[in-house]
C-alpha cells in the first residue's frame, strides 16, 4: 500500500507556485510517518512551495486540515476521489467540524491521530475504512520521522513538540476546545531526545503555552541547558513575575518568547475571557524583565472586539514601538468554528458568512464578521497598516539596534532574517483567494 500525505496551501494567486517563504515543517506529517508500518510506501506533496501530482499512483491521501486551508484541501481531495483514490482527513478543523469534512472525506480522524493511525491504515489496506476515527489526546507523541520533508525547502528550523493543549478559556481560541481547556506536557526526556537528533541549531517548541506547567518548563530547562541549543516557544507575560524561571530559560538557550498581549483595552480582555492578562501589572515593566533576561518578544496583538476604535491602534502601536519587540503581529479578529467567539457572533447575527471558509470569494485577510465601531473594510484595513508601518525601515532599525544589545553577535542573523521581509509578507499574503489556483503537475 502506498499513502500520500498532501499539506494544503490556503490558496495561490494565478500563477504562483508558492506564497511568500516561511515555510516551516509540517510535523503532524513527520509524527504519522513514525508511525507508518516499513512496508507501507508514503510521498508528501506540500502544497505551500510545490505543486502536486493528482496522477501519482498511490491507494490513500491523508490531508490535515486548519481552518484556513478547509475549502482548497477539499478541492484536492475531490481531484483525488474521482479517480477512485480513497481520502482521509484530520487535524484541529475536521475535529472542530467532523460533520462537515465527512462530507468530503473517505475517513475523518477527529482528535490527535497518533493512537488510531496504525488502525486505519490496516483498515485501509484490508477495504474495511471506517467513515470516523475517535483519536482523543495523544500527550506522549512518538519521535517524528522526518525523512519525509527531504528534497523540501522548509526553514532551518527545527520543530520539536513540548506539550498540547492550554488551560485557559480564551473567547477566540480553537486549541483550547480541541484539547478541551487542559493542558498535556510531553516527557521531558521526550523532548530533548528530538532537540539532540535535530541537526538544525534553532528550535521552535511548539506549545501554545509553555507556562500552562511551570514545573514542567522548569525540568525541561534544566535538561536542555547542556545541549547547547537555541530555542524559541510562546508563553505569557506572566513569566516575567519568575526572574529565577527567566534565567533558567536564557541557559537553556531560549532567544525569543511568543506572547499574546492581544490587547491594551481592559474591556477588551474582559470580552475575550482574558482579563489576567491586564492584572499583571505594568506591562511595559515586565516586557523590559523579559528584555534584560537578554530574550527577545515575539508579541501578538488581536483587534475587533467591541471596544476598539481606531485609537486602540495607535496606543497599540506605540506601546509596540517603544518596547521595541523583535517582532509583531496585528491580526484581527477571527471566528473560528467551535468557539464561544463564532457562537456569539452568529447568535447576533453579525457573521458575514455562515462558513466563511467556504464561501466563495473569502480571501486572506478579510474579516468575516461585522465589528461594533467600524467597518470590517475599515478593521482589515488598519491590521495591514500597522504591520506595515511596524516593519517600516525607521522601526526595523530601532528594533534590530535594540535586539543586538540582547544577544550574542552570532544570534543576530536571526533578527534580520525575520524582520526584513516583514512588510512583502504582508503583501504576498494578503487578499489571496481561498483554495483558488489548483494547477495540475507538468506534464
Amino acid at each position: 500500500m502506498k499513502v500520500t500525505f498532501v499539506v494544503p496551501a490556503i490558496g495561490k494567486k494565478p500563477g504562483q507556485r508558492y506564497i511568500g517563504t516561511w515555510k516551516m515543517e509540517p510535523l503532524t506529517v513527520a509524527a504519522l510517518q513514525a508511525l507508518t508500518p516499513p512496508d507501507v510506501e508514503t510521498e508528501l506533496f506540500d502544497d505551500r512551495l510545490e505543486l502536486i501530482d493528482y496522477d501519482t499512483a498511490t491507494d490513500l491521501v491523508a490531508l490535515p486540515l486548519e481552518t484556513y486551508t478547509a475549502r482548497r484541501a477539499y478541492a484536492i481531495a475531490a481531484r483525488f476521489r474521482a479517480r477512485g483514490v480513497r481520502v482521509v482527513m484530520g487535524g484541529y478543523h475536521a475535529t472542530l467540524a467532523p460533520d462537515e469534512t465527512a462530507e468530503h472525506a473517505d475517513a475523518v480522524v477527529v482528535g490527535n491521530a497518533e493512537s488510531v493511525w496504525a488502525t486505519l491504515l490496516a483498515d485501509a489496506a484490508s477495504g474495511r475504512l471506517r467513515r470516523r476515527y475517535e483519536g482523543g489526546v495523544c500527550a506522549a507523541p512518538p519521535p517524528p520521522d522526518k525523512r519525509i520533508f527531504a528534497g523540501k525547502r522548509y526553514l532551518p528550523v527545527g520543530l520539536v513538540e513540548t506539550g498540547r493543549g492550554c488551560g485557559h478559556v480564551c473567547e477566540f481560541c480553537a486549541i483550547a476546545g480541541f484539547y478541551r481547556h487542559r493542558y498535556h506536557p510531553r516527557p521531558v526526556d521526550d523532548i530533548a531526545a528530538d532537540l539532540e537528533r535535530s541537526p538544525h541549531r534553532y528550535q521552535f517548541l511548539v506549545d501554545d503555552n509553555l507556562m500552562a506547567d511551570r514545573e514542567h518548563l522548569t525540568r525541561l530547562a534544566d535538561r536542555i541547558a547542556p545541549l547547547g541549543k537555541k530555542w524559541a516557544g510562546q508563553g505569557t507575560l506572566d513569566l516575567a513575575r519568575d526572574p529565577a524561571l527567566l534565567a533558567r530559560l536564557k541557559r537553556s538557550g531560549c532567544e525569543l518568547i511568543l506572547i499574546g498581549f492581544e490587547s491594551l483595552e481592559d474591556a477588551s480582555l474582559r470580552q475575550m475571557r482574558k482579563p489576567w492578562n491586564a492584572v499583571l501589572g505594568e506591562r511595559s515593566a515586565l516586557v523590559r524583565r523579559i528584555h534584560d533576561a537578554g530574550i527577545g518578544i515575539y508579541a501578538t496583538f488581536v483587534f475587533g472586539y467591541d471596544g476598539d476604535t481606531a485609537a486602540t491602534f495607535e496606543r497599540t502601536l506605540e506601546f509596540a514601538e517603544e518596547a521595541r519587540f523583535f517582532t509583531a503581529a496585528f491580526n484581527h479578529l477571527l471566528p473560528f468554528p467551535g468557539t464561544p467567539l463564532y457562537d456569539r457572533l452568529a447568535a447576533e447575527g453579525r457573521l458575514l458568512h455562515d462558513k466563511w471558509w467556504l464561501a466563495e470569494g473569502y480571501s486572506y485577510g478579510q474579516v468575516a464578521f461585522r465589528p461594533a465601531t467600524m467597518s470590517a473594510e475599515e478593521l482589515a484595513s488598519r491590521c495591514r497598516d500597522a504591520r506595515k508601518r511596524f516593519a517600516a525601515p525607521r522601526n526595523l532599525g530601532r528594533r534590530g539596534l535594540a535586539s543586538l544589545r540582547r544577544s550574542a553577535p552570532r544570534e543576530w542573523p536571526l533578527f534580520w532574517a525575520m524582520n526584513t521581509r516583514l512588510g512583502e509578507e504582508v503583501d504576498e499574503k494578503m487578499n489571496v483567494p481561498l483554495a483558488a489556483n489548483l494547477d495540475a503537475w507538468p506534464k
